[in-house]
């Protein structure tokens, strides 16, 4: 015969079996429609974000003399240097910003209003008049409307990447994120392309006169075509199954919403750990993203010597069969986890970067595309899966604000300052090679941080119940549940799921 406690106990390993089963309901079954739609959608924003990054970079040793036109050639160089990397000091703010809204209002209609404000203030950069018209005001036109352009672009790759992996199915969101990149990247060689094809036909006194500005005014209608793209897609079904949860009252409130309602402060005192993380990976990877996209034609112009048109094409075919590959690196971090694939690109980096620049040294056009493919490699590995590891370090009340926080940050001391620090760094040791061990110097940390990053491939997003492809997959998954290596019961929502199922029965 059995006590009443003997009762209370077996009760209560009852309700702890029976709230550990997940239900058809649980699962998210992937809109392979809207999952297109968004990918499309999120890929339009970043390729315009990086076509003016593209386009500006190309841009600096045409649009010095421009807005400096008194000032020597170097220095020249160091303003537009200084100008690209004070767009990114805005970008913690917007990141900040555009991060909570993100997570207070929703991820579709903040993406939209980033789109917009970057479309906008690309553009006005291409009416600015130069310092022949206002003198030392253009400079600084110039410089604000730069800033505006880090404000909003703040908001924008922290929320692509989190609205992406909020949709695609878990084994697959390597694969679908590093779109993502793929779109930046091409959207980085159509602004070279663009930019090459001006120099050539116009030659640089008219792209020194008047040229500079079709680039920047081509954002306009380009802008406006992303926007129509961007408005077409719909929330992320997870971030819209916390917001039911939290109306229905079905669940207590995930575990992010205090500190979300604390705003960017409450969101860092809690998460402070996966954010420095975070930090440290996106600073390694957009120091060697940056070193090829942005540095590289300044740095063969000036101090490799060659032209501004061949410094200019001599990186496209590069960053084209590169963003072709991006895609191929994501999927395979699916296959064999994040953190093997980040290993390559971090190891890759200190292994390639000196002889990568020893090639570019030699002066040759064969061995200037070898030296720039060795760079490009790492990237290949390194950003592909960044889109999906880092927003995979956060739950989803939270995911928008802490990739805001955590991204941006990163960003404005290591990426977009790279092209400013290497320059200096070559101007204060007289050494070329320089950037080499700056790109070194960066991977070795961010290696360490790979090895303290947890695997995230093929596993639910913290904070939401799994996403699958078809019904079958969801059918195969619950029938395997009890066994499955990538769901784990002690995390959010899982916990708290039980936590809901135990009262009930309670009740």
């Amino acid at each position: 015969m059995t006590n009443k406690g003997d009762i209370t106990t077996a009760q209560r390993g009852k309700d702890r079996q029976n709230s550990r089963r997940l239900t058809m309901s649980d699962i998210n079954i992937v809109d392979q429609r809207m999952l297109k739609k968004a990918l499309g959608g999120t890929i339009v924003g970043n390729t315009m974000e990086w076509y003016d990054v593209g386009v500006f970079g190309y841009l600096i040793t045409t649009m010095g003399p421009v807005f400096l036109p008194e000032a020597d050639k170097g220095v020249q160089t160091l303003f537009l240097l200084g100008t690209f990397a004070a767009t990114f000091i805005a970008r913690p703010l917007g990141g900040m910003v555009f991060g909570w809204l993100g997570d207070k209002v929703g991820r579709q209609k903040v993406l939209a209003a980033t789109l917009m404000l970057m479309a906008a203030s690309t553009f006005a950069v291409g009416l600015l008049p130069g310092y022949a018209q206002v003198g030392i005001w253009a400079a600084t036109l110039l410089v604000l409307l730069k800033l505006v352009q880090g404000f909003s672009t703040g908001g924008e790759y922290a929320g692509a990447t989190t609205f992406v992996c909020e949709y695609a199915p878990d084994k697959r969101r390597g694969f679908f994120a590093s779109f993502l990149d793929m779109g930046s990247y091409i959207g980085f060689a159509l602004g070279a392309a663009t930019v090459s094809l001006l120099q050539v036909t116009l030659g640089q006194a008219a792209m020194e006169d008047w040229g500079w500005r079709i680039p920047f005014l081509v954002a306009g209608p380009l802008g406006l075509v992303a926007i129509y793209f961007r408005n077409k897609i719909e929330e992320s079904p997870q971030f819209q199954a916390t917001l039911d949860a939290q109306e229905g009252a079905a669940v207590e409130a995930a575990a992010g919403d205090k500190d979300v309602a604390g705003g960017p402060l409450g969101v860092m005192r809690t998460y402070w750990r996966p954010i420095v993380l975070a930090m440290i990976l996106a600073g390694a990877a957009n120091t060697v993203g940056y070193a090829l996209t942005s540095y590289m034609p300044t740095y063969l112009t000036e101090s490799k010597g060659y032209d501004p048109v061949h410094g200019t094409l001599l990186t496209i075919p590069v960053l084209v069969v590169m963003s072709l590959c991006i895609p191929l690196t994501g999927k395979l971090s699916d296959r064999i986890g994040r953190r093997p694939v980040l290993w390559i690109g971090a190891g890759s980096t200190i292994l390639f970067a000196v002889p990568a620049f020893l090639l570019i040294g030699m002066g040759e056009i064969w061995s200037t595309l070898v030296g720039l493919s060795l760079v490009a490699f790492p990237v290949t590995f390194y950003v592909a899966n960044l889109a999906s590891a880092l927003p995979a370090l956060f739950p989803t009340s939270c995911r928008y604000s802490s990739m805001g926080i955590a991204y941006n940050f990163s960003v404005a001391i290591f990426g977009g300052t790279t092209p400013f620090l290497v320059q200096g760094l070559i101007e204060a040791t007289g050494d070329d090679m320089a950037p080499a061990y700056y790109l070194m110097a960066t991977s070795v940390i961010g290696a360490i941080a790979i090895y303290f990053l947890k695997e995230s491939a093929r596993r639910p997003l913290p904070g939401s119940m799994p996403s699958v492809d078809t019904a079958a997959e969801a059918h195969a998954l619950l029938a395997a549940q009890d066994n499955d290596p990538f769901i784990e019961w002690d995390e959010p929502p899982f916990e708290k799921r039980a936590e809901a199922s135990a009262g009930a029965a309670r009740a």
